[in-house]
């Protein structure tokens, strides 16, 4: 791209927020919309929420543009993924360690480790299976995310989902007050981690309460147009009737409901304003705008979230990539004027 050409994007520049599914490493193919996004040089965040793996594209992302603008996000992101993966290989069931060696076991395919994995998280919690509370993913996040200078002040709003064990409350985390159990509480599988401790307050994902939450984005941002990033499939053809086809069904659905739920309320309030029974002056007019890749998303089991596998993982970026690229070239022009998804048609 010539200086030219780059001028004329900054010039061009509009401003989002965005909204960021968690999905374990299914994160990867937001982390290539992401990377995709920023590269095009044509959209400035003002703010974030995120959920899980969201969570950690979020806090990296921030940590990186803070530090150096949107290429220093860009290599953040891709030296994140690139740690999460080198020492998702050491952990992973994948490999046959921890409690697969229980069982003499040293490797397997993705299928039969999930599969063993569940079993024993189903008889043993994470309290037995892992008294030390051991969670590699708590040095990468210390490692690659200034904290400090977030808390200090951020270059782009973060919102991040955590679901208080003890209420059944969400509760958002903001930059200022954001640390590495912040954002390990918002990935808290319970059966898989024990649940995050923060001021006295017990935390597990946040996917079970906003998976991402949208209203921080309505209350706390400037801009109306929310870009969603999802990485569970809402749409999956067909009834499932296995037991693991059941259970990836019902997981997708979990981690998808509480956006739906929002999503129907943004459509009510975006109806009463197009019939004038509220004032635009008084209720922001949201704008929605989604990036989502079902049908391939659809190929990819529950298993396969916990697959750190480094030629998977940038398989999942070079997907979110070439979608993100569908999507600014199909939907850019609408961005401040008009919601580029039908909300009632893909939510309601």
């Amino acid at each position: 791209m010539t200086v030219k050409q780059r001028s004329a994007r900054v010039a061009a520049r509009k401003t989002v927020n965005l909204a960021l599914q968690g999905g374990g490493a299914h994160g990867a193919f937001a982390w290539g919309v992401l990377d995709r996004l920023i590269e095009d040089g044509r959209l400035t965040f003002e703010g974030i929420s995120a959920t899980s793996a969201g969570a950690m594209n979020a806090a990296v992302l921030a940590s990186g543009w803070t530090q150096g603008g949107p290429d220093g996000a860009r290599q953040a992101l891709a030296d994140f993924w690139r740690a999460v993966s080198d020492a998702g290989m050491r952990y992973s069931p994948y490999r046959g360690l921890g409690w697969a060696s229980l069982l003499g076991v040293k490797s397997m395919d993705h299928s039969a480790a999930w599969f063993f994995m569940d079993m024993w998280t189903r008889l043993l919690s994470p309290y037995q299976l892992n008294p030390g509370n051991i969670n590699p993913l708590r040095q990468i996040l210390e490692s690659h995310v200034d904290f400090a200078a977030l808390r200090g002040q951020s270059a782009i709003k973060l919102f991040l989902a955590a679901t208080n064990v003890e209420t059944c409350k969400v509760r958002i985390f903001g930059a200022s007050e954001l640390t590495a159990d912040a954002v390990l509480a918002s990935a808290c599988l319970p059966f898989l981690f024990h649940a995050v401790e923060i001021d006295g307050q017990f935390y597990w994902d946040g996917g079970y309460m906003g998976n991402p939450a949208i209203y921080p984005l309505i209350y706390d941002c400037d801009s109306r147009d929310v870009v969603i990033v999802h990485l569970n499939p809402i749409v999956r053809p067909g009834c499932p009737r296995t037991v693991s086809g059941i259970l990836n069904r019902l997981n997708e659905v979990s981690f998808n409901s509480s956006l739906m739920r929002e999503m129907r309320a943004i459509a009510f309030v975006t109806s009463l304003i197009e019939r004038g029974k509220l004032s635009p002056e008084e209720f922001k007019l949201m704008l929605i705008h989604s990036i989502r890749a079902d049908q391939e998303m659809a190929q990819y089991d529950v298993a396969s979230k916990l697959n750190p596998d480094w030629g998977f993982l940038t398989q999942l970026r070079d997907k979110g990539r070439a979608h993100a690229e569908r999507w600014l070239a199909e939907h850019f022009d609408q961005i401040g004027r008009a919601s580029s998804v039908d909300v009632r048609a893909e939510f309601l």
